[in-house]
């Protein structure tokens, strides 16, 4: 792809930013559910609206053009799914932190900005590693399918955030406000620059996105190797994750089985990674596969929510 297209995308991207920060929430505020999902809508139609634009730029190529935006789409879900869970981590630290929801925003926008650089540094490696040793699927391979049997046993409830290596970095630099109750990164004590909660809570948020990040880009990798329609597909699923967090935030404990679901879908993409060179499962049924295990998740869920609450009602 040429340096001129991904200087596009990349403008793209700073535009939307900056109209996001800039003018739609340059008031701190509480989000509501309303405005949340009205946002999650947005970023959901553009991300889809992108499938054209991959179409007409891959239509000569390998992959060719259907085959390109299935691709997009496979991987577009796959971090999309995955950042359900992280969406639950965000709202653990948030509460740990006692972080008031107007401040929310900004510190998910600062962080999401820190993890579109991460993500694309660790994408060039990612792809640079299985382009130059075709035995690194099997190491991807066996990550995946190690994080989805942790995942099934990981208790997230037990956030320790003061066991950060991040943070424990950053307090050997500046000291900690923890009095501080504004919305600003940074304050004064004692006539010295110290970090404020916002700050902190800003560090584990992208600790935390640089774990998530080591399960979902070799999913992604797994699906297709292009450059490109990797980092595409991941950065459209962050740029929506601050919107999809204010609107399900509230709403993940009805969501029991779709943890379940996530564990399914890093196993299936795991094991698709290890057969890649013996048996490649071709990219339309990875994505009915992730669709099927999703709709099973969030329909179970859903069932067991209304039984819970009917049995409560009598």
């Amino acid at each position: 792809m040429s340096i001129t297209v991904w200087a596009f995308f990349c403008l793209f991207i700073i535009l939307m930013l900056a109209l996001d920060l800039g003018v739609f929430h340059k008031k701190p505020h509480a989000i509501s559910v309303k405005e949340a999902l009205s946002w999650t809508l947005v970023w959901v139609i553009l991300s889809i609206l992108f499938c054209i634009v991959i179409y007409f730029m891959y239509r000569s190529n390998h992959p060719n053009g259907p085959e390109a935006v299935m691709q997009y789409l496979t991987g577009y879900l796959i971090e999309e799914s995955l950042s359900v869970d992280n969406i639950f981590v965000m709202a653990l630290i948030f509460n740990y932190f006692h972080i008031h929801r107007e401040f929310q925003h900004r510190i998910l926008f600062w962080g999401i900005l820190g993890a579109i650089v991460m993500r694309g540094f660790m994408i060039t490696i990612g792809i640079v590693l299985i382009q130059h040793f075709s035995w690194m699927v099997y190491v991807f391979g066996a990550l995946l399918l190690i994080t989805a049997i942790r995942m099934m046993f990981w208790n997230q409830d037990k956030l320790e955030p003061e066991e950060n290596f991040l943070l424990n970095l950053a307090k050997k630099i500046l000291p900690l406000d923890i009095k501080y109750k504004g919305g600003h990164f940074f304050t004064k004590l004692n006539g010295k620059t110290a970090m404020t909660p916002i700050f902190v809570t800003l560090l584990i948020v992208e600790s935390m996105d640089l774990v998530f990040a080591v399960d979902s880009i070799p999913a992604i990798i797994a699906i297709t190797q292009d450059p490109f329609i990797v980092f595409t597909s991941n950065i459209f699923a962050i740029l929506g994750l601050r919107s999809l967090y204010f609107a399900l935030a509230g709403l993940m404990n009805k969501f029991e089985y779709m943890k379940v679901s996530l564990t399914f879908i890093l196993a299936f993409i795991g094991i698709k990674m290890v057969l890649s060179h013996h048996l490649p499962i071709p990219t339309a049924v990875s994505l009915v596969v992730i669709i099927l295990i999703l709709v099973i998740g969030i329909g179970a869920s859903i069932i067991k929510s209304k039984h819970i609450h009917i049995n409560k009602s009598y």
